[in-house]
């Protein structure tokens, strides 16, 4: 999470509408595609250099709130859609050649002035060769980067940090045999390790790269099957491309206590919070944690301030409220964002039409729409508004400012359940995708996927 008003940084992790494919997404309006491909005016650079948003015309409206509150706004105006967004043309792996696009979940892109230029980053979680998600493990995470959103996107060189290894893996519970002493890049918990229901077990979830200080800073999560469930933070030695090591408050333990949750197959003990994300605003930096806590990091980085518990943002939350996941804050226009992902499950109503809402499971609850719902504070810690659905199927994402100080959030389209699991679906699942986003101004304060028609 970050900020689109942070000096050194433009601006975390949405669906295409029911007859979409991976070709009609990749298509963007030629005025974009072409503003993508020049280089930013003088005046514009400046403005992104301070964080500030390139000023446009009229605002679009806020969209009625559905009653009561934590229904779903379904509607197919909220989808990505191919006027709207597209997937990312990253540079393919060998293991991507076949498929002819690179797996990814918990999609993340970000713009930052590094050098007194753009450069945009992107990661997320991917798998290995031979299985079909990103578990019971996968081989690390990889960062590609370029000048431009459309692209080429390359991946990071890492040739001359890990000569003939796999280009772009800038970290992996493979390089544990990189540790020595008084510099730590793979801890003991977060290594591979076996057992007889899953064997190799362990993977690195839901990563993000942040440019702080002029420092590169990679938040991720080790995932269920590892020995430890939690958040962790690497510090880069270098570039963007690495070396990373391991931060010195996440050598024993991911970051927070222990608690119960995940999978019965989880260990005792084991599970920490998930789904580490970073918040910046000046000099100052904050880890949120998985689902509602957050904790101000040391002014060295090396782990967070300490504190008996870690607290909470205060939310207007749902009641019942539901299991929410990739808690993520952005800032702009002065205001402060806060995104979940959420399951809009399906039913029917007394009246027999079709219900959607962000429930807890329960008989006649059909998962359909892994969404991003979104509130909205004057502060960083709360109180945060009612939530609104901010883009169907757009779960687990983050919001970002392009170059030109256009916003954007990414997607993925989520394999595992619901709409995009549909096989005739599945194998446009899964993808680094990004969408428009449209702010609905200073009054109205809300931040939506680009509608039809809409906006400036």
């Amino acid at each position: 999470m970050t900020s689109s008003e942070n000096g050194s940084h433009l601006g975390r992790r949405s669906l295409l509408a029911a007859a979409g494919s991976l070709g009609a997404a990749a298509a963007l309006p030629a005025t974009t595609a072409q503003a993508a491909q020049t280089e930013p005016s003088a005046q514009t650079a400046q403005q992104i250099a301070q964080g500030k948003a390139v000023p446009r015309g009229r605002h679009p409206e806020n969209l009625p709130e559905p009653e009561p509150y934590s229904l779903a706004d379904a509607r197919t105006d909220l989808w990505p859609r191919e006027d709207n967004s597209f997937v990312l043309p990253l540079e393919l792996r060998p293991r991507d050649k076949e498929r002819g696009q690179v797996w990814m979940r918990d999609t993340y892109v970000n713009c930052f002035v590094v050098d007194g230029r753009p450069l945009y980053v992107a990661t997320g979680t991917t798998r290995v060769p031979g299985l079909e998600a990103a578990a019971p493990w996968n081989d690390g995470i990889f960062v590609w980067t370029s000048r431009s959103l459309r692209g080429p996107w390359k991946l990071a060189d890492t040739s001359g940090i890990r000569p003939g290894a796999e280009k772009g893996k800038v970290w992996s519970p493979e390089f544990a045999d990189e540790n020595r002493p008084g510099r730590t890049v793979v801890a003991d918990w977060q290594r591979y390790w076996h057992d007889d229901e899953f064997g190799k077990r362990g993977q690195a979830w839901a990563p993000e790269l942040h440019y702080f200080r002029d420092t590169w800073y990679l938040v991720a999560c080790m995932g269920d099957h590892s020995r430890k469930v939690g958040s962790f933070l690497l510090v880069s030695e270098g570039g963007v491309e690495g070396p990373y090591r391991l931060i010195e408050g996440n050598l024993d333990k991911p970051f927070g206590d222990p608690f119960i949750g995940g999978p019965k197959f989880i260990e005792p003990g084991a599970y920490h919070h998930i789904d580490g994300s970073l918040y910046s605003e000046g000099d100052d930096a904050w880890l949120v944690l998985h689902n509602d806590l957050y904790a101000k990091f040391r002014d060295d980085m090396e782990d967070i301030v300490p504190t008996t518990d870690l607290p909470a943002f205060r939310q207007t939350r749902y009641s019942p409220e539901p299991y929410l996941e990739g808690a993520y804050v952005f800032k702009h226009g002065g205001k402060y964002y806060l995104l979940h992902a959420a399951w809009d499950r399906t039913s029917i109503d007394r009246y027999g039409s079709p219900r959607y809402a962000y429930d807890p499971p329960g008989d006649g609850r059909v998962q359909y729409q892994y969404d991003a719902v979104v509130a909205v504070s004057d502060t960083f810690e709360g109180p945060y508004s009612k939530r609104w659905t901010a883009g169907v199927g757009a779960g687990h994402n983050n919001f970002f400012v392009d170059r030109d100080g256009e916003l954007w959030a990414t997607f993925f389209r989520n394999p595992n359940f619901g709409y995009w699991s549909d096989p005739s679906r599945l194998a446009d699942a899964a993808v680094p995708g990004v969408v428009r986003v449209e702010w609905t101004g200073p009054r109205g304060n809300r931040l939506y996927v680009k509608r039809r028609n809409r906006g400036h």
